[in-house]
Formats: structure tokens, C-alpha cells, sequence
């Protein structure tokens, strides 16, 4: 489940451990999770950054188009505020336990739930999260490298997206071998400095561009229906955006813990920073950039503004390079599940070999399906509220009951599961809060991302 709380360096091995707890270490030294200790806070900073801020921040003004000015600006208010709460949550239940870490997701829910039903109720949720966003970001770079391309040469030849699909793809047949968080450090501060490039790129080019001409705040959607259905995809790109929980646990596991100054404090200073970037990030674009464009925003703010050209092309490039460090953020937590279920499950040896495949086949298959499924709001609005919406908004709850529905959501429901604090007090009240809120954002917004994908869906070819 847990694993011991470790000291800044590693312990040589003592003589007397016995052959299995000797292979025991052998695995977690050599798992991405487990394999490396030293983190600093600033490491937690720029790889929250990385996670949270992403696709999603340019798809803010479509989803206010689609939300309304009202509506809009409570629910980016409040998702920044609950899941800032939901977070601090995590960072207080890694270590929770005395002696014991909890670096992976499913542990803490194995510990709150069970051994099997902790396991059965985390690890399909977690998937779909962090694979759907590396779908979502193969997308994104593609379709950010094409834009690059039509800008810079406008009388050239249309290229396939799924050509740039697969020259993005092809960066991540090479950094996916890299080991662990902490090796890719240097990709992920390079990210999160291109999010808050990009994003300060787009509002202050959507201030310099103006107040079109013909602006309208109204609704897109011209039936009630469809309005209804924008709303519910728009919550949907909202959960995206903030969806960065899914790997909090695996990032807090890097940072050395000692008794007496535990991984929480470096930790949560390192959130809250990412957080004050993300909002410097998130709320201006979304603001501004529908205050210019209004209902005839793009589902890519960046598609909305043409010029200055130069412009709009380094904040594409911006945009390329941040994906790859966001991919590379959601797809070692993956790797780690693989390679633990290749090692410890079905006794693989540890190998270079066994990893490169693995993960060959991981960036392989995200390739794929995002050449197959290149409807890049409909995506965000699909995975964003079946998959984020229960690991971001609903971090706390009670004991589950034994029912089958629960198994195909993740219901971070450990906070009263654990920490049982007093009915009616202020803790359990703010968490039932955040649970009913998380349940009909989890309800609805797949809705509109359905709608959204089947319309658009006689649009598109395959491999298009």
C-alpha cells in the first residue's frame, strides 16, 4: 500500500534483508514513482504548473461564450477555489499515516477502502484521466504545429493533421525514456514557463486585436436546446482546465520526507504558487478574451487571432512545447502502473528493454487514437467532466457503499473516510459541497461533449 517514509539519500541495503524485501527495493528503485527523492519545492511548482495549466486555459473564452458572463465568471471563481481546497486535501492525506507515503493514487484509495475495492474504484478513473489528457494533448500539438505551418506558409500546400499528430508524437518516442519525475525537470520548467508565455500572449494579442465590431454576448446556440447542451460541454472544458490532481500524489512523492519536516510543506508552498500562476494564467484569457470576441470565439482562442502573425506563431510554438511537458507529466504515472503490473504482477526482470517497449507502445497508442479522434472540443468537453470532475471536485466524502455504480467513477471520497470529521461541521459541510457540485459536473458535462462530438463527427475522416 504505503511505502516507508525515506530519508534524504537512499539507505545502503543491509546485509540481512532477505531476498524478497532485497527485490522489493530493487522495484521501487527502479520504478518512476519510487526511483528518486530529492525534489525541491519550486520542483512541485513548475510540475503543478505543467499539469494544471494546458489545453484547456485556450479554450476559456469558448466555454464563457457558452456559459455567459454571469454563470462564467462564478464557475472559474469557484473551480479555482474548490480545487485549490481539494488539493490541500491530498497534500495532508500523503503522509497521513505514521511512517507510511502513500505516492500513488490507488494507495490512498486502497487505504481509505480497502485493498481490492480501492484498487478496482481508483485505477480505471485515473486511466481514463490521465490517458484522455494525452489524447487531448497529441491533439493539441498537432493541430498547434498546423497552425504554425498555415501561418508561416500561407500559399504552401495543406498538410493532414495527422501528419502533425505524428510529428509531435514523434518527441515523445525519445523523452518517454526518460526515468522519473525528477528527470524530466528541466521539460517540465520549460512548460511551465511557455503556459504563462502563451496565455499572457493570448489575452494581451486579444487586447491589441480589440473590441470586434460585432460582438455579441448572447448565447451561440440559436435553440434552447443546443444553449442548454453549450452549457453542459462548457462545464466540461472548465473541469479540464483544472485538472491537474491526478498526479499531485505521484508529484509529492519526489520530495524527501524526514521525521519532524514531512513532503507537505515544501510541497503545499510549491501549490500554492502554481496556483497564483494559474489564475494569472486562466482568468485573464477567459475574461478578456470573450470580452473581445464574444459568442464567435473559437474553441482555440489562438484560431480567433490572426495577427500580428509572428505573434500567434511563437504562441503556438509556446503551446507545442508546453504539451510535451504536460504529456510527459500525465504519461509517467501510467508508465509507473504498467511497469508495476509487468514487474511485481507478471515477474518481469527490470530492463531498459521492458520500458522501451512499454512505453513505445503507450505513445504509440495515444498517437493513434488522437489521429482517429481529432474533435478537439468535443474532447475536452467529454473527458473533462466524466473523468476530471470526480478526481478534482470530489476529494472528500464518506465511506462507500458496495454498489456498482461507484466502481466507474473515481469517488475521492477519503477526506470523511479518513479523517471522520464532526456531522454538520464545517469540514463535512464544505465537503458535501464539493461532492454535489462534482456529482452534477460529472452528470452534465459529458452530455454537451457527446453532443459536441457527434456533431461534429460527420465533419471529420479518419486520419483526416
Amino acid at each position: 500500500m504505503g511505502t516507508e517514509v525515506p530519508a534524504n539519500q537512499k539507505p545502503d541495503v543491509p546485509e540481512e534483508l532477505s531476498e524478497a524485501d532485497r527485490r522489493k527495493k530493487e522495484i521501487d528503485d527502479w520504478l518512476p514513482i519510487t526511483s528518486s527523492r530529492n525534489a525541491k519545492w519550486w520542483y512541485s511548482a513548475f510540475h503543478n504548473v505543467t499539469a494544471m495549466v494546458g489545453a484547456g486555459v485556450l479554450s476559456l473564452p469558448y466555454a464563457m461564450a457558452n456559459l455567459g458572463w454571469g454563470p462564467g465568471t462564478v464557475i472559474l471563481v469557484l473551480s479555482w477555489t474548490i480545487t485549490l481546497y481539494t488539493l490541500w486535501q491530498m497534500v495532508e492525506m500523503h503522509e497521513m499515516v505514521p511512517g507510511k507515503r502513500f505516492d500513488r493514487y490507488h494507495e490512498l484509495g486502497q487505504h481509505a477502502f480497502g485493498e481490492k475495492l480501492g484498487l478496482y474504484i481508483v485505477v480505471p478513473q485515473q486511466l481514463i484521466c490521465e490517458v484522455g489528457v494525452d489524447i487531448v494533448y497529441m491533439v493539441t500539438g498537432g493541430k498547434s504545429l498546423q497552425k504554425i505551418h498555415n501561418l508561416v506558409c500561407k500559399d504552401c500546400a495543406p498538410i493532414k493533421l495527422t501528419y502533425f499528430i505524428m510529428i509531435f508524437a514523434s518527441v515523445h518516442f525519445v523523452l518517454s525514456h526518460l526515468p522519473n519525475f525528477n528527470s524530466i525537470s528541466g521539460v517540465s520548467l520549460a512548460a511551465a514557463v511557455m503556459s504563462l508565455s502563451y496565455s499572457t500572449i493570448a489575452w494581451s494579442a486579444s487586447v491589441h486585436k480589440g473590441v470586434q465590431p460585432d460582438v455579441d454576448y448572447g448565447y451561440k446556440a440559436s435553440t434552447t436546446s443546443g444553449t442548454v447542451f453549450d452549457f453542459f460541454s462548457a462545464l466540461g472544458d472548465v473541469a479540464f482546465a483544472y485538472a491537474g490532481h491526478n498526479v499531485v500524489l505521484e508529484i509529492q512523492a519526489t520530495i524527501p520526507s524526514k521525521p519532524g519536516k514531512p513532503s507537505k510543506g515544501p510541497m503545499w508552498k510549491g501549490v500554492v504558487v502554481a496556483y497564483i500562476v494559474v489564475a494569472f494564467c486562466y482568468f485573464p484569457v477567459a475574461l478578456i478574451g470573450y470580452y473581445m470576441f464574444g459568442n464567435k470565439v473559437e474553441d482555440n482562442i489562438l484560431i480567433s487571432l490572426e495577427k500580428p502573425t509572428w505573434l500567434i506563431v511563437a504562441a503556438n510554438m509556446f503551446v507545442v512545447i508546453h504539451v510535451i511537458g504536460s504529456y510527459q507529466i500525465y504519461a509517467i504515472p501510467v508508465f509507473d502502473m504498467l511497469e508495476t503490473l509487468l514487474v511485481k504482477k507478471l515477474h518481469f526482470r527490470p530492463s531498459r528493454k521492458l520500458r522501451f517497449v512499454t512505453r513505445n507502445i503507450y505513445v504509440a497508442f495515444t498517437m493513434f487514437v488522437g489521429i482517429c479522434f481529432p474533435f478537439f472540443g468535443g474532447l475536452l468537453g467529454f473527458f473533462g467532466g466524466f473523468a476530471f470532475a470526480p478526481t478534482t471536485y470530489f476529494d472528500a466524502s464518506v465511506p462507500i457503499p458496495e454498489s456498482p455504480s461507484f466502481h466507474f467513477q473515481l469517488p475521492c471520497i477519503m477526506w470523511l473516510a479518513i479523517c471522520k470529521p464532526k456531522r454538520f461541521s464545517l469540514s463535512w459541510i464544505i465537503n458535501w459541497i464539493c461532492i454535489i457540485l462534482g456529482f452534477l459536473l460529472m452528470i452534465l458535462s459529458p452530455i454537451g461533449g457527446l453532443r459536441t462530438i457527434i456533431l461534429n463527427a460527420k465533419d471529420y475522416k479518419f486520419f483526416s
